[in-house]
């Protein structure tokens, strides 16, 4: 098992360095799924008045604020852990423990809401089975990879992320040929600026905004590989730090950045297509909700054909299980670090050739346990994507204050530079302030009671030293 020490203190579990910047980008990309919009598509039309490509340009822009932070504090500390790792750098052990607890539930969850996805796809391919069977498939074959190792998941992950990609740009071919052949069925700037029914309204379009950051959550996961990523490659070393951690950071860094750029590109894209598709107008999808969910795939079907209904119904049965394969790692890095640092039962911290095996099983358990649970019943998936954003949207809230605490506070890597560390993660907070004010009221509640169940295990260990004895 590998581990670090430090003076004074027994070593530490640590975790195999094998993944470069690609295999960072592509956990990324494979968490958040390239072809997210489908689901919320018909939503995000019928809210913004027909302007979906342009929530998404505003989307994009919100989540950048939250990609930047990230990048500056996975330099000053370059460790699996995520926001439980920059919280208790920039605010202190207490707000360290909470954003650790709030982002368990959106880690955990994500990857349950993920399964169920593919498990609801395949069922629909293949109705003789049922779909949380499909569900539990999806869950075992997922954790044997992520067991096997970080750098053969990611392989693993390359491959599926290529073919959705490919599907993707299956897409993009079919839609532009039906736009040149038989015209657009609204106004070629529609998608920018909205489809006249109703007019378009600025408010309208910062509503749908709160709903279309929720396709990006997951390339936050790229940060809990930090330990994990090769130092080769880097000339240079980041100001302040030594050079081999560095080089591994600045990679880490980037690749947040570069996910969120792709995953932005990509949305705007597929969303405009799918708006010039569309049959109907967004004022008809706002009178009729039931429409809105399956509003992708019928613009495809009118347009293109039922193939290629199919074929991105197959793809996104595949990926989601793949998006859930890179969230179900996240969690396991997450778990692994609190219990490195004591604050969840230490046997969780062990390591099998640089991999958090006994974390990851825990994580995969409770993952299969939501996912068949939400799979057996009518309105599991509704119960499920209720609760999980409003973990994510308080951690990324703390990961704000955290680079704020850290730099300008604490003055921790000197003369603060006040548009990096003071104006963006103030206007990152805001945005994600607001969109939890916009969530719904169940997941408000849910998020709630789970703050203070994290208050309740903070107070159970007040006066504990998180950074003793966790060595083995």
């Amino acid at each position: 098992m590998a581990s670090v020490t430090e003076p004074g203190t027994a070593p530490k579990p640590a975790l195999r360095r094998s993944l470069g910047f690609r295999d960072l980008v592509v956990y990324g990309l494979l968490f958040i799924a390239p072809m997210a919009p489908v689901g919320v598509f018909g939503t995000l039309d019928a809210k913004s008045h027909g302007a979906v490509a342009l929530v998404y340009v505003f989307a994009t822009v919100a989540m950048a604020f939250t990609a930047f932070s990230y990048a500056q504090m996975v330099r000053v500390a370059p460790q699996a852990g995520s926001v439980f790792t920059y919280a208790r750098k920039g605010l202190g052990e207490g707000p360290g423990l909470i954003a650790g607890w709030m982002a368990m539930l959106d880690y955990l969850l994500i990857p349950a809401v993920a399964y169920l996805f593919s498990g609801i796809a395949m069922n629909a391919l293949v109705p003789e089975v049922s779909r949380w069977v499909w569900t539990a498939l999806a869950v075992l074959v997922t954790t044997g990879l992520n067991l096997w190792g970080v750098r053969a998941a990611a392989r693993v992950g390359f491959a599926v992320l290529a073919m959705e990609i490919a599907v993707l740009l299956v897409f993009v071919v079919a839609a532009v040929t039906v736009l040149v052949r038989d015209g657009a069925q609204r106004g070629w700037l529609s998608p920018l600026t909205g489809d006249g029914t109703p007019a378009f309204s600025l408010t309208a379009v910062l509503g749908a905004v709160s709903v279309a950051v929720l396709s990006y959550l997951g390339f936050d996961a790229i940060v809990s590989f930090a330990e994990e990523v090769s130092e080769e490659g880097r000339e240079a070393p980041w100001k302040g730090g030594g050079g081999r951690r560095a080089g591994g950071s600045e990679k880490v860094a980037h690749a947040v950045l570069s996910c969120l750029a792709l995953a932005g590109v990509l949305f705007i894209g597929q969303s405009y297509l799918a708006a010039l598709l569309m049959p109907v107008s967004s004022a008809e999808l706002a009178a009729e909700p039931a429409q809105q969910g399956p509003a992708f795939y019928n613009a495809v079907d009118s347009s293109v054909g039922p193939w290629l209904h199919d074929l991105v119904a197959v793809s996104k049965a595949i990926g989601a299980a793949f998006a859930a394969l890179a969230g179900q790692a996240a969690a396991g890095r997450l778990v692994f670090a609190m219990a490195r640092e004591r604050r969840l039962p230490r046997a969780l911290a062990r390591t099998s050739d640089g991999t958090p095996r006994p974390a990851l099983l825990v994580a995969a358990t409770i993952t299969l346990v939501a996912a068949v649970w939400a799979a057996r019943r009518d309105d599991g998936l509704d119960q499920l994507v209720s609760v999980v954003d409003v973990g994510a949207l308080v951690a990324f809230t703390l990961l704000h204050a955290s680079v704020v605490g850290w730099f300008v506070v604490r003055r921790g890597a000197g003369t603060p530079n006040w548009w990096k560390h003071l104006v963006i993660p103030v206007l990152g907070a805001a945005v994600t302030v607001a969109v939890i004010v916009e969530a719904s009221w169940t997941a408000q509640v849910v998020g709630a009671v789970w703050l203070l169940v994290g208050l309740g295990v903070l107070f159970a260990q007040r006066g504990r030293r998180p950074d003793a004895g966790t060595g083995r």
